[in-house]
């Protein structure tokens, strides 16, 4: 129930109470006087009950038309929800259909691998056929050039027996025409006719067993010139299929890569719609201040200056925070009146500052600590990333998307409260969002905020931090209007100067940001 209504009813009772039970005076001044009765009808007693009526009315309107919003606006939250899984789960099934195609893709391209390697392997090996029958051919080329010049020799020997042999022939005739000459001479002319006869028939002989030897070798030649040819076709035939079959594996290939081009830009949808998904679900109030408990870091400031009566006062504060990071730097965040300094004219010449940023036994001391732009209330302190990982916690993102949800998650860093609240945009302040009073759902501990405290979006990201009691500064990044170097001796850089000047800053500013 709204805070307001709950006071009008009180109040209304309480007068109510008062009015009921109004005390007689002269009676009391005179106790033994005669009592009378005295019938009197309030008007104004129907009047009350029914603007109690009304106001409860009023009231109870109010709660069910909140709850009524509220439970459409889970509903429409599940729909979307059941939407986005359901086309998380269809997204997933594709996958998996496109991850099955590749695998029987991947098979059958080692399949024409396989085969590729085979073809080339038997194109190689008669390759391999082919050069032996070339060889032969070669060698019976040569056996036949042989063969053709031992022809030509015997051929010229025949050639010259027969000469030879006509020339006996025509000495014998001439020699039988003469008288004078002796049997003996003849009988030697004769002798040396017959042998010459004989060496031209076995000439004659030899010279067909060349030609029959050259005949074979001719038919030989002529079959392994026909099985050469025939080789060189089926070489040529199979490179042309190892040809075709490498044009296969790469086109298989370039399927697979497509394929494989399609499953990524699949899973990267699926992982974006799962991070999308994830984004905008929102998280439950106990779940983002459990995160703050997990990861929270102790803050302690300490700073010493030189008092009225020249004595040092020293001045010390501690908080409870959380780094944050831009995607870039990382700062601890605090609010100004957690540190030791103030905003005021004239302002405060410290002599020293100093300040630790610890978390279980892990710490490290401060460096400098800078007032942040638009809203120097908003201290930043600078993290390294050695010194995140040396306090081993989490690093909270700074909202990409502020305003993606009605209502934030607001944590008290000091107090340890925390509740749904929601916020409002004005136009007139556009770095900062409002707080709406109104409006503010399970908050456990503290009943009203306070500045400083930490507001979260419904994902558990850093919205901001609340400037004032009603207004939240949007933290978008982590600039600075002014930067103190913390050390023993900090009077070269005029710290008074500068905190005056943020006051007059801070005063300038509407009244309902103050």
């Amino acid at each position: 129930m709204n805070r307001s209504i709950l006071i009008v009813i009180c109040d209304f009772l309480l007068v109510s109470l008062l009015a009921f039970s109004t005390v007689d005076i002269e009676k009391v001044k005179n106790p033994s006087a005669e009592r009378s009765l005295k019938f009197q009808i309030a008007t104004n007693q129907v009047d009350a009950g029914k603007d109690l009526t009304a106001v409860m009315r009023l009231a109870l309107d109010d709660e069910r038309k909140s709850r009524e919003r509220l439970v459409g606006e889970l509903t429409r939250s599940r729909e979307t929800a059941n939407q986005q899984q359901t086309l998380l789960g269809e997204r997933e099934k594709q996958l998996q259909g496109i991850q099955q195609e590749l695998q029987t893709k991947e098979q059958q391209l080692q399949t024409k691998e396989q085969q590729a390697a085979q073809l080339q392997q038997q194109l190689q090996t008669k390759e391999q056929q082919t050069q032996q029958l070339q060889q032969q051919v070669q060698t019976k080329e040569q056996q036949a050039q042989q063969l053709a010049q031992q022809q030509m020799s015997l051929l010229q020997q025949y050639t010259a027996a027969q000469t030879n042999l006509m020339a006996l022939n025509q000495q014998l005739q001439n020699s039988s025409t003469e008288a004078l000459l002796s049997k003996e001479r003849l009988a030697a002319m004769e002798a040396e006719a017959k042998k010459q006869s004989e060496q031209a028939a076995a000439l004659q002989q030899q010279l067909n067993q060349l030609s029959q030897s050259n005949q074979l070798v001719m038919n030989e030649k002529l079959r392994l010139a026909s099985q050469l040819q025939v080789a060189e076709v089926e070489t040529k035939h199979a490179t042309e299929q190892a040809h075709q079959m490498q044009e296969e594996v790469k086109v298989e290939r370039a399927e697979k890569a497509k394929l494989a081009e399609g499953v990524n830009a699949l899973a990267s949808h699926s992982s974006e719609l799962t991070h999308e998904i994830r984004d905008n679900r929102p998280l439950a109030p106990n779940t983002i201040f459990n995160e703050f408990l997990t990861n929270r870091v102790q803050a302690r400031f300490a700073g010493a200056r030189t008092g009225m009566l020249g004595n040092e006062t020293i001045k010390s504060k501690e908080t409870e925070t959380i780094l944050a990071s831009d995607g870039t730097n990382i700062f601890a965040l605090c609010h100004v009146q957690d540190t030791p300094l103030t905003f005021f004219n004239p302002g405060t010449e410290w002599g020293s500052l100093a300040g630790t940023l610890s978390r279980s036994v892990a710490s490290f001391p401060m460096r400098s600590l800078s007032f942040s732009w638009p809203d120097p209330r908003v201290v930043l302190i600078p993290v390294t990333r050695a010194e995140a990982q040396k306090l081993a916690c989490k690093i909270f993102k700074v909202s990409a998307d502020p305003f993606k949800f009605q209502d934030a998650v607001l944590v008290g860093a000091r107090e340890g409260y925390y509740g749904e609240c929601r916020f409002q945009i004005e136009p007139q302040t556009p770095e900062y969002v409002k707080l709406d009073n109104s409006f503010i759902k399970g908050l456990f501990g503290k009943f009203n905020p306070s500045r400083g405290d930490l507001v979260f979006s419904k994902t558990g990201e850093l919205l901001g931090i609340m400037a004032n009691n009603n207004y939240c500064m949007v933290l978008r990044s982590f600039d600075a209007t002014a930067t103190f170097q913390l050390g023993n001796d900090v009077k070269g850089q005029h710290t008074a100067d500068t905190l005056a000047r943020l006051y007059t800053f801070v005063a300038g500013l509407p009244s309902k940001l103050q």
